[in-house]
């Protein structure tokens, strides 16, 4: 007996090799194609630069678009806040620290195809250091006396001085490398040697970076292939991206009051971790009342730097006794020196000659931290008899102009960014109008040592003096507030400098 097979329809075959096809992928799924990793990302910032190089303007939002992405220096500082080699793979110092010869990376590129060389790196210092230089940080370079490139690999700078921190300097933003033929328009088309190139900038909205294929570092392997910087001002609307998924991460959100609001989300992560910001409320020492010394100890006196935090930054800060913070070298809590005591305050108010205490106006920027930081103090001030009245001001623009050019002002408060800043207090001019030739002293004291153990004990001797003669009102570090996709790796959680360093972020497959 014969027995016919029926040929089955195209229709029952497809339908029995997907059905296979599923049944396989369900118990052999190592043999299927893993989804790949994401490579793109939306990266949330408070504050839109107004240009893109670093070498000609101070603001930190240049640095957190351009450092260490589009731009890099002679060495770096990393998450730890240590120099390490970048464009210069090594360096000797003379015994006199007065000669630093580097020996330079070859076969380094600028993104237009300029070849980075110690031609090109002498070419930056110079417009650093000239007459005619803008940059924001040009008394780094004032030792140099000059420089030599006795070959392409090989560049040699003579100082006039020791200097310290030279090196330390030269990892900043403000001492990137520029192109010799694209530096002129850097501001709005910056032109790097690093691992991500300029692509857009929508003003108002956005800056794009797209992966750079001939990035000179062959031991980094860059898995982002673009980068969106969405500038977001508000608060409650940097809260909505990120939970829209609009946003991928806000590594400096500006609103600790909605850290918690993010708790339990299946998403999204927090992190909390150190920053060199400190939150000072700067004194015009060269105006009366200021210019007396018991009347700054007496207004510090009058703060509890704990209820300051409190109120301002939601209790998520450090305080601090003087201008630095517990991240740097030779750091010592001051915070003891002139402790919270109204009744002393108001005692060494007399004994200056206001019994019945005085009025004044503090000019508060529109970042947050500023006016919730002047509202307590204005309460904590009027405990002592002591008015200051509250006049909001613009800034970068309003303030720059009345502040720290023209130092029109009684009081203000800003976060001073920069690292080891203990400097600023021997700058003449500078907008505290503090002049102390031995804290003078010990500034230059620090920079002809290279010793880092003799540097810590004169940093501690600066610290001190600082505490003591009060030119600013030392408040609080505060602390760099991450939220960002838990699937997200590599973003710094600590920033020694203002960044978002993107070379060794990724995705999770």
């Amino acid at each position: 007996m014969m027995i016919k097979l029926q040929r089955p329809s195209a229709d029952t075959l497809s339908r029995h090799l997907l059905s296979a096809a599923i049944t396989a992928g369900v118990f052999l799924g190592g043999l299927m194609p893993a989804e790949a990793a994401k490579t793109t990302l939306n990266l949330g910032m408070s504050v839109e630069p107004a240009g893109l190089d670093p070498t000609v303007a101070a603001p930190v939002a240049i640095g957190q678009v351009t450092w260490q992405n589009i731009f890099e220096g002679l060495v770096t500082i990393d998450e730890n806040g240590k120099v390490v080699p970048q464009l210069a793979k090594s360096w000797t110092i003379s015994p006199d620290g007065l000669t630093y010869t580097f020996k330079l990376q070859t076969g380094v590129q600028f993104h237009d195809g300029e070849t980075f060389d110690a031609t090109a790196a002498k070419f930056a210092l110079d417009r650093a250091r000239g007459s005619d230089s803008v940059n924001p940080q040009k008394r780094f370079f004032s030792t140099i006396a000059s420089i030599d490139t006795a070959d392409a690999e090989t560049l040699v700078l003579h100082l006039s001085s020791p200097t310290g921190s030279l090196l330390y300097w030269l990892g900043w933003p403000s001492s990137v490398m520029v192109g010799p033929k694209s530096a002129a328009n850097d501001k709005t088309t910056p032109v790097g040697t690093g691992p991500f190139k300029f692509a857009a900038w929508a003003k108002g909205d956005h800056v794009d970076l797209v992966k750079n294929p001939g990035y000179w570092n062959k031991a980094v392997q860059v898995k982002l292939d673009k980068v969106r910087f969405r500038f977001i001002a508000d608060p409650q609307a940097e809260a909505a991206a990120l939970k829209a998924g609009d946003i991928d991460a806000f590594p400096e959100f500006a609103a600790p009051e909605l850290m918690s609001s993010f708790d339990g989300d299946a998403r999204l992560m927090t992190k909390v971790g150190n920053t060199e910001l400190k939150v000072v409320a700067g004194m015009n020492n060269s105006r009366k009342p200021f210019d007396d010394k018991r009347v700054r100890q007496a207004l510090m006196m009058a703060l509890d730097r704990k209820t300051i935090i409190d109120g301002a930054w939601s209790g998520l800060g450090t305080a601090i006794g003087s201008h630095y913070t517990p991240n740097d070298p030779g750091y010592e809590d001051l915070t003891g020196t002139l402790p919270y005591d109204p009744a002393k305050a108001k005692a060494l108010l007399a004994e200056a000659g206001y019994p019945n205490g005085f009025t004044f106006s503090i000019k508060t920027p529109q970042m947050s931290y500023a006016p919730r930081s002047a509202e307590v103090m204005q309460a904590m001030f009027a405990d002592i008899g002591v008015t200051m009245n509250i006049e909001p001001t613009e800034f970068p623009a309003k303030w720059v102009q009345d502040v720290f050019t023209a130092r029109d002002y009684d009081m203000t408060i800003v976060a001073h960014a920069e690292p080891l800043d203990i400097d600023i207090y021997s700058r003449e001019p500078y907008y505290f109008n503090y002049s102390n030739p031995a804290f003078n002293g010990l500034m230059k004291k620090i920079q002809e040592s290279t010793d880092p153990v003799e540097q810590n004990k004169l940093y501690g001797e600066a610290q001190s003096m600082l505490a003591q003669d009060v030119p600013a009102l030392y408040l609080f570090v505060m602390p760099k507030l991450g939220v960002w996709d838990r699937k997200l790796k590599g973003l710094w959680e600590n920033e020694p400098i203002p960044s978002n360093v993107l070379t060794e972020v990724s995705w999770e497959d």
